[in-house]
């Protein structure tokens, strides 16, 4: 790892910004670094806390950029292991006044400021899924396993949040990736995986909490989205949007996550025994 510089004014705010890029993921990582540096947070101090096994990409020089050196884990694990990717840094992360973990297909189009901050009261900022978002509470995708420390039951929720966008205060985040990273070590130890990984963990954590809560203004999906009719008034002024990872031009969903046919086949056919039907975002 590089050392840790915090560039920038003494009086702005320090954030961290978290990025996973591993394996083919690194293709979204120059785009997404330079519409960052635009958009999000101008006026504060960031540092962008990169894990990645690649070399030579771009901008790995920048005085704000931080590479933490990271094997590539495979899907689901890339996602589903994130908080545990983040606590063997967390002593850098301490120093940030702010952490934002930031999906690899997600990118900021225009300029977002200190809305996103939470109050200390608040301490963590989610966003609202874009899939789900003004749905009725019995198709949110919760994970109705009740041996998961992800189970959410059938009376309980309010929203559903995506798992792309999250952050807050560094305590707060911080706090909150050593639980999910404990109930993720227990589902593990049980043969669990939650159904939709990090983000099955992140909507139950968030039940008794009350965070800052954003709208899908920063997470609006690429091309034509599901749900479209929830989202009017958002597809003209969208802050950050959600590459469509089924586009040929980033090689396709199962070439980013490096599957098989084996793999694909069998998540197909879980996910039909579930009956879910899902559009990537």
């Amino acid at each position: 790892m590089n050392n840790l510089k915090i560039t920038g004014k003494s009086s702005n705010k320090n954030v961290g910004i978290l990025f996973i890029a591993t394996g083919r993921y690194i293709v979204f990582w120059k785009e997404f670094y330079e519409a960052c540096e635009k958009f999000f947070l101008p006026d504060c101090n960031k540092v962008y806390f990169l894990f990645t096994d690649n070399n030579g990409f771009a901008y790995e020089n920048n005085p704000n950029v931080y590479k933490v050196q990271q094997d590539n884990l495979g899907w689901p694990y890339n996602t589903l292991m994130r908080f545990d990717m983040f606590l063997k840094i967390q002593d850098k992360l301490k120093l940030m006044d702010y952490l934002y973990f930031i999906n690899g297909t997600m990118l900021p189009v225009r300029e977002i400021n200190s809305e996103i901050f939470p109050t200390k009261e608040q301490g963590l900022m989610v966003t609202l899924h874009p899939g789900f978002y003004k749905r009725n509470r019995l198709e949110y995708t919760y994970d109705k396993n009740p041996q998961s420390t992800a189970y959410i039951p059938e009376n309980e929720g309010e929203f559903y949040f995506m798992g792309g966008f999250n952050g807050g205060t560094s305590e707060s985040f911080l706090e909150m990736s050593r639980e999910l990273s404990k109930n993720i070590h227990q589902d593990l130890e049980n043969n669990i995986v939650a159904l939709w990984h990090d983000e099955s963990h992140l909507n139950h954590y968030m039940l008794d909490k009350s965070p800052l809560i954003l709208t899908p203004m920063y997470g609006y999906p690429e091309g034509v989205p599901f749900n479209k009719e929830n989202l009017k008034g958002f597809e003209n002024s969208y802050k950050m949007f959600i590459k469509d990872k089924n586009n040929p031009k980033y090689g396709g969903v199962n070439y980013l996550r490096g599957m098989s046919v084996f793999d694909r086949t069998i998540m197909g056919r879980a996910f039909k025994s579930l009956n879910i039907t899902r559009k990537q975002f």
